[in-house]
Parts: C-alpha cells; sequence; structure tokens
C-alpha cells in the first residue's frame, strides 16, 4: 500500500475542511494537532483552498494534508503545488484519475457503486472514497460491496459521526473515515479553535477508545502467586482461576507465577484499534518494544508493550475484543 494511504489509516479519521478565510488555516490546523489528529482534507468548494493548504504546508510540514472536491487536473496540479499530499475527488472522474496515476499523486476517487469501484482497480487504485456514505447504504452496504473486492479499502465520507464512526472503523475494509463534525464551517468562521480542538480530542478519544484491562503482579513464584490472589478471594471473594503461568482474581487481577515485565508488574491497556493506537502514541513521541509485539493468525498486531513504566508497571496495549 502507498505510504500516504498507509499514514490515512493510521490517522483514522480525516477532518473534512471547508475553509473560506485563508487566514483561519493556521489557527485550524494548531487545533486539530492539539486535538491529536495532525491530518486534513482542505476541499476545493471554495476559493480559499489552495491558499490555506499552502499556509498549513509551510509552517506545519509534518501535517497529512489532503485536497478534496477536486474535479479538474489543473486543480490538483494547483493542490500537490500547495503542499496536498493526495487528491480527493467526489466521483469517479476518469481524467482526474489517470492524471494523477500518471504523475504518481494519490488519488481517492469517490465511488458508490460496483461499477467505479471495478473501476477504480483497474486504474490501480488501493482506495476509494465511499461517499455520501450514509444515503448510500452505510456500514451494511460497505460489508456487503467489499466482499467482491477485498483488494480496495475504504473510506466512508458524508454522514459519519461521532455516533457511528466505530461502527464503520470496526469493519477491516475502512481504511479510515472522513467528516466535519469537529471542523463545522460555523467553527471555523466564529474563531472557536477551542472548540475544535476538544471535539477532535473527544472523536480521537472515541475512536481510540482506551480501557483498563487487568493488573498483573509480579510475585516470586507459583506458591506466591497463589496466597496472593487468594487475598482476593478472602477479602472480596474475588473468584479464583488458574492460568498457563498465572493466578487470576476476578477477570481483573492476575499474579504471576515468575517476574515479568515491569519493576512491579504490568498494565494491560485495551484499545479498540491497537494500530491507529500505537501510531497515535508513536506520533507524540512515545516508543514501544518491538520484540514485545504479538500478532494474530493473519498477522495483525494485537499486543505489545510500551518502552516506558509508571510507577514500577509496564503498560502492555491490547486489541480488545
Amino acid at each position: 500500500m502507498h505510504e500516504t494511504l498507509k499514514q490515512i489509516g493510521d490517522m483514522g479519521i480525516i477532518p473534512v475542511v471547508k475553509i473560506e478565510d485563508p487566514a483561519k488555516a493556521l489557527p485550524l490546523a494548531k487545533a486539530l494537532k492539539d486535538g491529536g489528529l495532525p491530518c486534513a482534507e482542505i476541499t476545493f468548494r471554495t476559493g480559499a483552498a489552495k491558499e490555506a493548504i499552502q499556509n498549513i504546508a509551510k509552517v506545519h510540514p509534518d501535517m497529512l494534508l489532503g485536497a478534496g472536491t477536486v474535479l479538474s487536473a489543473a486543480q490538483a496540479d494547483d493542490a500537490v503545488a500547495a503542499g496536498a499530499r493526495y487528491i480527493v475527488s467526489p466521483g469517479f472522474n476518469p481524467a482526474v484519475v489517470s492524471h494523477c496515476v500518471k504523475k504518481g499523486i494519490p488519488i481517492i476517487p469517490g465511488c458508490s457503486t460496483p461499477s467505479d469501484m471495478e473501476r477504480a482497480i483497474e486504474a490501480g487504485l488501493e482506495a476509494v472514497k465511499f461517499f455520501p456514505a450514509g444515503e448510500s447504504g452505510g456500514v451494511n452496504y460497505i460489508k456487503a460491496v467489499s466482499a467482491p473486492f477485498p483488494m480496495l479499502k475504504f473510506i466512508p465520507t458524508g454522514g459519519v459521526s461521532a455516533e457511528n464512526l466505530n461502527s464503520y472503523l470496526s469493519l477491516n475494509a475502512v481504511l479510515a473515515c472522513g467528516g466535519s463534525w469537529m471542523v463545522k464551517a460555523e467553527l471555523i468562521n466564529e474563531g472557536r479553535f477551542d472548540e475544535i480542538a476538544a471535539l477532535t480530542r473527544k472523536a480521537l478519544n472515541t475512536m481510540l477508545g482506551f480501557n483498563l484491562s487487568r493488573l498483573g503482579f509480579n510475585t516470586a513464584d507459583g506458591e506466591s502467586a497463589g496466597s496472593t490472589a487468594g487475598l482476593w478471594e478472602k477479602f472480596f471473594d474475588f473468584p479464583l482461576r488458574q492460568g498457563d503461568s498465572s493466578v487470576f482474581a476476578g477477570p481483573w487481577f492476575e499474579h504471576l507465577n515468575a517476574p515479568g515485565p515491569g519493576k512491579h508488574g504490568h498494565i494491560v491497556i485495551g484499545t479498540l484499534t491497537i494500530h491507529r493506537a500505537v501510531a497515535w502514541l508513536k506520533r507524540r513521541g512515545y516508543g514501544f518494544r518491538d520484540e514485545s509485539a504479538e500478532t494474530n493468525s493473519k498477522g495483525e498486531l494485537t499486543g505489545m508493550y510500551l518502552k516506558d513504566e509508571i510507577a514500577g508497571f509496564a503498560i502492555r496495549l491490547v486489541q480488545s475484543q
């Protein structure tokens, strides 16, 4: 998969922006970065799009910028010259797709029918914009149509909200979601950038869905693990369960038969989307113990330890069931 598409997938949510005043571009970019999503699709629905992309790209070269509602090859060239790293069109425009493919520009055309999807595959594309997602059948439609097109990834846009975001992202066929609820035009026009940052952070937290899964305590041996776990049963009547290398007290407290990672033990944090959670933490400068990575039969990441500890506890990130 193209590196830009991988980065879109790691982001998970792409704010779709209609901006009317290029002077608002930089505070908007800061709000999105403060909210945890250093990315945006700036739509060419206004004459300010090119300058807005240019302003952001110059000051924030680390932001993943795309140009949306691109209707011509000339617009695509203008967007890339301004700093856009990929192009999005509302429909499958053969001229725009062909132009971008020839020039090596990642292009994500809007497709809502199997015929359009076949054309995208024939053009050598790896991802399409599913638009308008809500009106075109939403989650159930993607489930159905992705079966004959397993080589294609979808970016549903239009009708995506905080309420249905994870319904889309739970599908393997979905690369990311495009949405405007955190960057509505009135919020930008009125300069309500703190609100944009808060809505962006809320969307990110909804997607990641971090939760405390369990606590693991280092004990010297199996006998110590059993006796320590027994205290939970004695105090709170938490049932004991013997594991392969530990003793559980209830679903939350694990006592290891031999010391494991962490000075005192480990804390297991679940997430709804582990590869996006890892990408988000890495963007913020946090490292992982690569040798601790666990995968399932499909080669998908299921668990990994962070390099840092908290109060003597190693932190293990796992994919929630």
